[in-house]
């Protein structure tokens, strides 16, 4: 499954098990589905980042082509999560969907006697799966399921996270997103090479701290014209 096969992003924000549509995803996807699922249920366990292969572009953010045709990614900055031979996972990190309070969140993700204060701005990750959330976090912050994208930045699945955020123990910085894109063997390396998109460096400001209005400005002026 791939983000161009996706209709239209869809605001939801329930975290769900589905081990049939984990069989049913390119390999690059499957641990993170079967990771999504085992921290719903708080089991403990750890995958990191796929980063042997050299060419890995883990890490960098894809930055949509002014001219792209998709209009799902128009004017779209993508953190890559992983990315090797079997394909790539990306979170879109200036997609603001809405802003709301965490203590209503945890409640639709199921959390019981929730306690967390303030709010927490939800984005939109990608077209694929819109239910799944993903928190990118600075790595400060780890629990057996993190996933680690490199040394300054990481991924967690799960109620924990956002409980702690809520009570002043998670991590400094984060965002959290639902859905995400993906591509298959080669998919992504191909576009890369018809300048569907470019790549940037990884920025740590820009992934959290830059203006969402002006993430894919900056990015695209600091995009490497060739890999």
């Amino acid at each position: 499954m791939t983000a161009r096969k996706m209709g239209c992003y869809v605001r939801c924000v329930i975290l769900r098990k589905d081990s049939a549509l984990a069989r049913m995803m390119p390999p690059i996807l499957r641990p993170i589905a079967i990771l999504l699922s085992v921290a719903l249920c708080d089991a403990s366990w750890s995958t990191p980042a796929k980063t042997t292969d050299r060419a890995s572009l883990a890490g960098q953010l894809l930055v949509s082509s002014p001219s792209i045709a998709d209009p799902h990614f128009d004017h779209t900055v993508i953190l890559l999560v992983q990315h090797d031979q079997k394909g790539a996972l990306g979170i879109a990190i200036n997609l603001p969907l809405e802003e709301r309070p965490l203590a209503s969140l945890l409640e639709k993700l199921g959390a019981k006697d929730v306690k967390a204060t303030g709010n927490v701005r939800i984005f939109a990750g990608g077209p694929v799966q819109p239910d799944i959330g993903f928190v990118i976090h600075s790595s400060d912050y780890r629990q057996p399921e993190t996933v680690a994208i490199d040394g300054r930045i990481a991924m967690t699945s799960s109620r924990r996270i956002l409980q702690d955020i809520g009570n002043h123990k998670g991590p400094k910085k984060y965002l959290v997103a639902f859905g995400y894109a993906g591509w298959g063997p080669g998919q992504l390396e191909a576009e890369l090479e018809r300048r569907v998109w470019f790549i940037a460096a990884g920025d740590f400001k820009l992934i959290f701290d830059e203006d969402r209005d002006k993430v894919w400005e900056s990015a695209y002026s600091h995009r490497e014209e060739d890999l």
